[in-house]
């Protein structure tokens, strides 16, 4: 009798490739059921495991490899799967069903290519310079371009695509002067039309990218100035330090052409729906494959054929790959850029709206068939908002309205806006991961309650978190239907948004947690999410001074001490300089206290001084000096108004054309303490040339020969977002009326840790509305708003002056309860001339004085 107890042999299943796909596919096989039958290894040519180059971006401004990472790295850990990192596969031995590496061969029974694509960088004479030959691909690219960036001054950029401006922004987060070189007419030509391409450079240009269309580069020579020279087609030359590639992408089929798999004419491994090569028992996955003649150059299309190979590898049911949506939805450089569907109008008979903001450099295009009932396309630039809906029409043949312009034209009242009740459960709310309604629906009728367990349950929302929006939107909708409350409490200490709390503070007078807590709260002591959100409130609303003993416990380490703790336990001081203006005697003031307390000092974005290191126990002993030589306390520890950014305007500028100083001065002595749901940044520019990046600021004003122009809801920073333009031409009473309006409505109405661009974005009626309410006074709240807001001007007072007018406050800055000393735990060494925190290993080599113990 046959032995049924006795186990099938497993077979070696290899991917070759760990990068965002590859990693996909492995999670994909897992969850099937794979290693019932499969052991898997995975091969990395990279030092680290996967990691999302979706935010790559995010690198070069601060965050660490290790957080880039896919998932939490157990996957992994999991028995039966095995990580070869810094490994590349040579060769594959078809004839064998081996993969060679320089460790040795290794037997596999089924193989999936995962191999991706490398940067095209053309045959251009002089490219053989490391600088001159610089791509944006992987961690270890953006490591050698800010190596490169170390003492340049410009950078260009050959190719005016997707990653070549976000290659662009990078440059410019690094201090250069950025350009873009793109050889065709307009940017991004694979997803914009010509006017997208336009409106896309204008507002690009006014952000301080310079933009060359139409270049062919034919040469790079050394320079005069810079250390390139760029010659172009027809005789014009630019000139640069460094130089980065980003002129498209070319598939790795290396391995795939060696083995003899088949492989197009122009690159890439020849796929079925099944995306099974021209060998049965090799698969290929992502850039590296080519379906039906194309390589599909976005994660969503890999994610699909990684669930299509997982599932027929472990002999489930499959659905097979048959192209996939090529729409995006971007945000570049601060700008929202959206293509959908046949952006370009290229079906027969297909016909056009189009909507062009020239003031805002904004537009929008509609694509529709020839019988008008069906909606094929659409371009968008300047605003994303209608990304969504839009998107919705095309992937589901849902018919537009009577006048389909009204899909695009500025939103009203009678705007077509196609919610969450209309989707068809097939509809697809996260591309990333394939995820439709449905799958949303029955996660919530499985018990998922709140939107995390969404997430995890379906992944709907991790992938490149362009849905997180949609997916909120249905997700509160169907919880409603089911006729479940949705749940909008700020905590379980306050079942109220932080707006009703805002109202309860406002309307009742309220002046401390423990009265909100015990009038519209419960339990007795709060937590870590109500505490510093009502700090917030009651100091928006009443401007007392933090460090008074009701208000301290609320806050948070940075504003328990008035000041920003770095990563060595030590603190940062940073006095107001308004408006950047700082006379002599100033600027020798804080040297002097810089030089007798050893802090690193450092020139900060927005025009002020950064001391570092100073030891809890030094900072009333500064700030005392600082105060004397008249400085203020410049909250950049605080949730409030940081800085107003300016440039020297008419008293110095041949181009200026108003007092930019002084109007910088006067803003930011009004709004100096001014606390909010976040940040707030400022600047103001003489003249239209910008200097100050008043465009990329909470409130930007840009003077002009008849007053000033206002923009309102820009940032930069995770999420970079265009100032919108408000209003134009405004004298000097008028603009500060609007600013307090505008802040205060802000302050009002925003959730808990909301940026003024996020908080934008929410506004139903979106900047129309926010005119009609700050501007015409629509829902009559103006004189309100402003009232709100001088209460808050006249009860200003340095939060430092009066910490160390106070003996009992004074108190909380020691180290040690006991006495006066400092941390015998902070070391320091010496780097270009000024201390710099010891990292661990130069910690250990520096020995500890016998006084210190």
């Amino acid at each position: 009798m046959k032995d049924m107890t006795s186990a099938s042999p497993l077979q070696t299943l290899i991917v070759i490739g760990n990068g965002m796909v590859g990693h996909h596919c492995v999670e994909q096989l897992v969850a099937q059921g794979a290693l019932a039958r499969y052991r898997i290894e995975v091969f990395g040519e990279e030092p680290q495991r996967a990691y999302d180059r979706v935010h790559l971006s995010e690198y070069l401004s601060g965050r660490d490899a290790e957080s880039m990472g896919m998932g939490d790295g157990t996957l992994y850990q999991t028995p039966g799967v095995t990580l070869h990192l810094n490994t590349r596969v040579q060769e594959i031995d078809r004839a064998r069903h081996e993969v060679v590496t320089a460790s040795g061969r290794h037997a596999y029974d089924k193989l999936v290519m995962a191999t991706g694509s490398f940067p095209f960088v053309p045959p251009i004479a002089g490219v053989e310079e490391p600088e001159a030959r610089l791509v944006y691909r992987t961690l270890e690219d953006l490591d050698a371009i800010r190596t490169a960036a170390a003492g340049a001054r410009r950078g260009v950029v050959v190719g005016g695509g997707l990653l070549g401006l976000e290659a662009a922004n990078a440059l410019r987060a690094l201090g250069l002067e950025a350009h873009v070189v793109e050889f065709a007419p307009r940017l991004m030509p694979v997803q914009l039309d010509e006017a997208g391409g336009q409106a896309l450079r204008a507002r690009i240009e006014a952000l301080g990218v310079q933009v060359h269309v139409s270049r062919a580069t034919e040469t790079i020579k050394p320079g005069v100035r810079y250390r390139y020279r760029l010659n172009f087609a027809g005789g014009e030359a630019l000139e640069t330090d460094l130089v980065v590639f980003s002129a498209g992408i070319r598939p790795r089929d290396g391995l795939a052409r060696t083995a003899g798999l088949a492989v197009g004419e122009r690159g890439g491994i020849v796929i079925d729906g099944d995306c099974r090569t021209s060998d049965a028992d090799i698969h290929a996955i992502g850039e590296c494959a080519l379906w039906n003649g194309m390589v599909y150059g976005l994660v969503a299309p890999g994610y699909q054929m990684a669930r299509t190979v997982a599932a027929i590898l472990c002999e489930q049911p499959a659905q097979p790959f048959a192209g996939a949506d090529m729409s995006t939805k971007l945000k570049l450089l601060g700008v929202d850029v959206g293509s959908i569907g046949d952006a370009h109008g290229a079906t027969p008979g297909a016909r056009s709206y189009r909507y062009v903001d020239e003031v805002n450099a904004g537009y929008r295009r509609l694509v529709v068939s020839e019988d008008g009932k069906r909606v094929l396309g659409a371009v968008l630039v300047g605003d994303n908002s209608y990304y969504d809906t839009l998107l919705q029409y095309v992937q589901n043949g849902i018919a537009p309205p009577a006048d389909p312009a009204g899909l695009i034209l500025p939103r009203g009242a009678d705007t077509p806006v196609l919610g969450p009740a209309a989707l068809p459960a097939t509809a697809t709310i996260c591309s990333c991961h394939n995820v439709s309604k449905a799958a949303v629906c029955s996660a919530i009728d499985e018990g998922c309650t709140d939107l995390a367990g969404v997430k995890a349950c379906t992944r709907a929302g991790t992938g490149c978190g362009g849905c997180a929006a949609l997916l909120k939107q249905v997700f509160e909708h169907e919880l409603s239907a089911r006729g479940v409350a949705v749940d909008k409490s700020l905590c379980e200490h306050f079942a109220y948004t932080r707006q009703e709390l805002y109202h309860f503070v406002r309307v009742e007078g309220i002046e401390s947690f423990e009265q909100l807590l015990a009038a519209h709260g419960r339990g007795h002591v709060g937590c870590d999410i109500c505490k510093p959100a009502v700090a917030s409130i009651l100091a928006s609303c009443w401007n007392r001074p933090i460090q008074d003993p009701l208000l301290v416990p609320l806050q948070d380490t940075n504003d328990t001490f008035m000041a920003n703790m770095q990563k060595n336990g030590t603190y940062s001081v940073v006095p107001r300089i308004p408006g950047g203006e700082v006379t002599p005697d100033g600027l020798i003031a804080i040297g002097a206290v810089a030089k007798k307390y050893q802090l690193y000092t450092k020139i900060t974005g927005g025009q002020r001084i950064d001391l570092f290191g100073a030891q809890l126990h030094e900072l009333p002993d500064i700030w005392a000096e600082l105060i004397a030589a008249g400085f203020e306390t410049g909250h950049a520890y605080g949730k409030s108004t940081r800085t107003v950014k300016s440039c020297v305007g008419s008293t110095w500028c041949r181009y200026g054309v108003q007092d930019s100083v002084a109007m910088a001065l006067r803003i930011e002595h009004r709004y100096k303490g001014l606390r909010a749901p976040h940040k707030l940044k400022f600047a103001v520019s003489g003249c239209t040339r910008e200097c100050a990046e008043a465009q990329s600021k909470d409130i930007g004003v840009i003077a002009t020969e008849r007053g000033w122009n206002l923009y309102v809801c820009g940032n930069g920073g995770m999420r970079p977002r265009h100032a919108e333009l408000f209003a134009t031409d405004l004298d000097d009473e008028t603009l500060i009326r609007l600013i307090d309006r505008v802040l205060m409505l802000y302050i009002r109405t925003a959730d808990k840790l909301q940026r003024t661009s996020v908080w934008r974005e929410s506004l139903d009626g979106g900047l129309d509305y926010l005119k009609d309410v700050v501007v015409h006074d629509s829902l009559g709240l103006a004189a309100e708003l402003e009232s709100q807001m001088q209460l808050v001007v006249d009860r200003y007072e340095c939060e430092w002056a009066n910490a160390i007018n106070d003996p009992e406050k004074l108190k909380r800055f020691r180290t040690f309860v006991n006495d006066r000393r400092g941390d015998p735990d902070v070391q320091f060494v010496e780097e270009r001339g000024q201390r710099r925190p010891a990292t661990a290993a130069e910690a250990r080599r520096i020995p500890i004085a016998v006084e210190q113990l």
